[in-house]
């Protein structure tokens, strides 16, 4: 991962452990209505990803166990992974594209109403991506994935090569022989891209035509998966509108379809407008309907800090109970992934801000993005609504959160990695019991394991009671699944 150049080691802040009274009274222990529900506290587990689906797509008991383990420490709400809502192969990450899926995420709706005593909401992240290939070698890309042209021919020809009218296979086979440099002389700058990265769709593909076609299947897509969640009994589902992926990209900055779609403020909001309305018209009343979003891309040229409170207050007047704020995490500035690996949208600069770890610059890594969801919430309020405000990034204690509820920063504080490291955490604040809880590191060992499609675990539980009667484990029996 990207790290800052001012790279200096963070100590863990001093946190604070609440008497159970003391909890009791906190914000961050209230209620708090998000459209047609009301969450028991303002504490949430954002959306994981922790690759024990089945290669199909399906739950299964590893999925269960680890959501009804985040359960046990009785947040306000936990949102389940990022979801696919097309019914297509995507490795071991859960889908909902299809009606075959439901039975499996009712048994992991009925495991968390159990695990929590019914005191959790249980939302789905729903999301769409576009295809993403892995980085060729030299020798695959020339000689196979590369769409010869007339233009590869011209540039051969004036190198003083037989090209006009040769055979494809000394076409490729000319290329393959050239230096580097003069091959990249030839070729455009997307086919660079492709030969340094892999292949990559973009929502601005126009050309091709299921790209083309986004804006008459996306929402159906949305709405057809939202209504298969409520069908399996979650309360609620997040639209993942952040990130590198496909409805992010279209509210990027850098969409520039001409179709209606991208452009200006008002093309680029279309369709997140559109899919929203579609997901509502789906759902039952009682169903909340909220989004995840980006503060900030991060990247050249993409949506900023100033431009992003606009984009959500339009979101907000579309229809949603509540508004996500999450930061960077795009493929623009990723890191040039090894041969046979797919780059990996966390590893430049706007990974690294999306997840600071406790090496950082002076600004640190604890509560950093806070910034970008109290302008967001104050855009909202200024246009006359309430929609509650998520915060996250970095806060894992009692006092980031109460005093970035106290400050207005956001409605509601999100934490993943010390939800990880202590999925019990929220109940040993509230019980007075703060003194006890294992405490996140920000070392991103879990984030590396993501990056390489491995079961996620947290460095300061794994290995503890490995072997041990009824501990699941790794394929490999090295390091336990769930946290003791």
């Amino acid at each position: 991962m990207w790290q800052p150049p001012e790279r200096r080691k963070h100590a863990l802040p001093i946190a604070s452990a609440p008497s159970a009274a003391a909890a009791a009274a906190a914000r961050w222990f209230q209620p708090i209505a998000l459209g047609p529900r009301t969450a028991r506290t303002r504490t949430w587990v954002p959306a994981m990803v922790p690759w024990r689906a089945s290669d199909d797509g399906l739950v299964t008991p590893a999925v269960i166990d680890w959501y009804a383990r985040f359960a046990a420490g009785r947040p306000g709400v936990i949102v389940v992974e990022a979801t696919g809502i097309r019914d297509v192969p995507s490795g071991p990450l859960l889908r909902i594209g299809d009606d075959r899926f439901v039975p499996g995420l009712r048994d992991l709706v009925a495991a968390v109403r159990a695990a929590s005593g019914g005191q959790t909401l249980l939302f789905i992240q729903l999301i769409d991506f576009l295809a993403i290939r892995r980085r060729p070698s030299r020798e695959a890309y020339l000689g196979r994935y590369l769409a010869i042209t007339p233009r590869h021919r011209a540039a051969l020809a004036a190198t003083g090569a037989r090209a006009s009218d040769a055979p494809e296979a000394a076409i490729r086979a000319a290329l393959a022989a050239l230096p580097d440099a003069a091959l990249a002389e030839i070729l455009d700058e997307r086919e660079r891209e492709d030969l340094a990265f892999g292949y990559r769709e973009r929502v601005t593909d126009t050309h091709l035509p299921h790209i083309a076609a986004l804006p008459a299947v996306l929402p159906g897509l949305f709405a057809a998966a939202a209504a298969r969640a409520a069908a399996a009994g979650f309360d609620g589902v997040e639209l993942h509108f952040a990130h590198a992926y496909t409805m992010a990209s279209l509210l990027s900055a850098r969409n520039t379809r001409d179709d209606g779609y991208g452009g200006d403020r008002a093309g680029r909001l279309r369709l997140p407008r559109e899919v929203i309305a579609a997901t509502r018209a789906a759902v039952p009343a009682a169903t909340v309907v909220g989004c995840r979003m980006l503060g900030d891309e991060v990247i050249a040229g993409g949506t900023t800090a100033d431009e992003a409170p606009a984009l959500a207050v339009e979101l907000a007047r579309a229809g949603l109970d509540f508004v996500s704020v999450s930061k960077g995490g795009k493929f623009e500035d990723a890191k040039q992934p090894k041969v046979g690996a797919a780059a990996y949208p966390y590893t430049g600069r706007s990974g690294y801000e999306c997840m600071p770890t406790i090496y950082s610059d002076a600004r640190g890594p604890f509560a950093r993005n806070l910034p970008l969801a109290r302008a967001v919430r104050a855009a909202i309020h200024a246009a006359g609504l309430t929609t509650p405000v998520v915060g996250a990034g970095g806060i894992a204690s009692f006092d980031h959160a109460e005093a970035a509820l106290a400050a207005g920063d956001c409605d509601v504080v999100a934490s993943a990695r010390q939800t990880l490291a202590d999925p019990d955490w929220f109940a040993k604040l509230e019980r007075g019991d703060g003194a006890t809880v294992r405490r996140c590191e920000f070392t991103n060992y879990c984030e590396a394991l993501d990056q390489q499609h491995q079961p996620v675990t947290c460095k300061l539980w794994d290995r503890i009671d490995v072997g041990a009667p009824g501990v699941a484990t790794t394929a490999d029996g090295k390091r336990r699944l769930i946290a003791p």
